[in-house]
């Protein structure tokens, strides 16, 4: 059994393991005040060109959007995403849970469009009665998307135009960031997304690491006592030496991004095998994660042999489901997938 099924299936980078092996019995301060916490904040805000970067790490994704979006609104504000953005659809109401809105808009292949956001913002205020509704706060969305998709430099550029002109802080999930960085057709760099968000997160769950996620501010705008609020909501680790030595590797010679490459590598060859075999694509992805319709019978026959997800039906013969590759995916498994295809 060969697993496409998604890109946190399997552990850790051996690099990041062989370091927390040698440091394991090494006595360090808790909750991210230890050398290594240090030394990952100066190599993210290097990487990101932004010296006034402040970072925090969270143990995962969820967490990392619920704290973010719940600290940074006030109590009568809720989140501008798109309906399939993941607050909005897989994180099991944690947004809600926190006693704040999400406030959908339409999703084109996975994105958020500015001109609606604008529009949104405008119809808001325009309300006589918006003193009785929920306020939007902040605006949410991810690179990739849930889709795979990605935003170009120019898009970015125009939600955080309209972001800044509202006032309205402009959040980036990242948690599959590294593999949008290296796509073969993006043109948004990581000092891009420094300088046009607001606050967003580099994903390490997804992209080599054990555990954890990088949340970047960008404005100096970490909201106060970040530290006291983690805690509060149940997502500070006393041994925040297990973040810290994580993203302190990752971020030495550029393993972030060499891992990260591989993943993008390994998906287009096997969106090549799909295309020579005829298979329709639900969506074109130029990440990681790839959407393809199957037969049902056929999808039955290949799961003898497969993981892969289930993304949605299609029709009642059809099924969409993902295939992801990730920073650990080899070609030996590509030529598996080939050979039972």
């Amino acid at each position: 059994m060969i697993s496409f099924e998604s890109d946190y299936i399997e552990g850790a980078h051996p690099q990041i393991l062989k370091r927390l092996a040698e440091t394991n019995m090494e006595a360090l301060s808790g909750y991210g005040a230890d050398e290594y916490t240090s030394s990952a904040k100066n190599k993210i805000a290097a990487a990101c060109a932004c010296p006034e970067a402040q970072i925090a790490f969270i143990t995962g994704g969820t967490q990392t959007n619920q704290l973010v979006i719940d600290t940074m609104l006030h109590p009568y504000e809720g989140v501008v995403s798109v309906q399939t953005g993941h607050v909005s659809v897989h994180e099991a109401g944690a947004i809600e849970y926190t006693g704040h809105k999400v406030l959908p808009l339409p999703a084109h292949n996975g994105k958020m469009d500015a001109d609606e956001l604008e529009q949104f913002i405008k119809d808001f205020y325009a309300d006589g009665n918006h003193e009785h509704m929920v306020f939007p706060g902040i605006v949410y969305i991810s690179h990739p998307t849930e889709y795979g998709t990605l935003y170009t430099k120019a898009e970015l550029t125009k939600l955080s135009e309209v972001c800044r002109k509202y006032g309205i802080p402009l959040f980036m999930d990242g948690a599959r960031l590294g593999y949008a960085l290296e796509s073969l057709h993006t043109d948004v760099t990581l000092k891009d997304i420094a300088s046009l968000c607001d606050v967003f997160y580099i994903g390490g769950t997804k992209v080599g690491a054990l555990c954890g996620e990088a949340v970047v501010f960008t404005k100096k705008n970490m909201p106060n006592h970040f530290e006291n609020l983690t805690k509060k909501h149940g997502a500070l680790v006393a041994k925040g030496r297990l973040l810290g030595i994580q993203f302190d590797t990752l971020f030495t010679d550029d393993l972030y991004f060499k891992i990260s490459r591989n993943a993008i590598e390994r998906a287009e060859e096997l969106k090549a095998i799909f295309i020579e075999r005829n298979y329709q694509f639900f969506i074109d992805s130029p990440t990681n994660q790839q959407f393809v319709i199957l037969e049902n019978t056929k999808m039955q026959e290949l799961q003898k042999n497969v993981k892969f997800s289930f993304w949605e039906k299609y029709d009642d013969s059809h099924t969409v489901v993902r295939f992801a590759t990730s920073w650990a995916t080899t070609k030996e498994k590509i030529e598996e997938l080939k050979k039972f295809l």
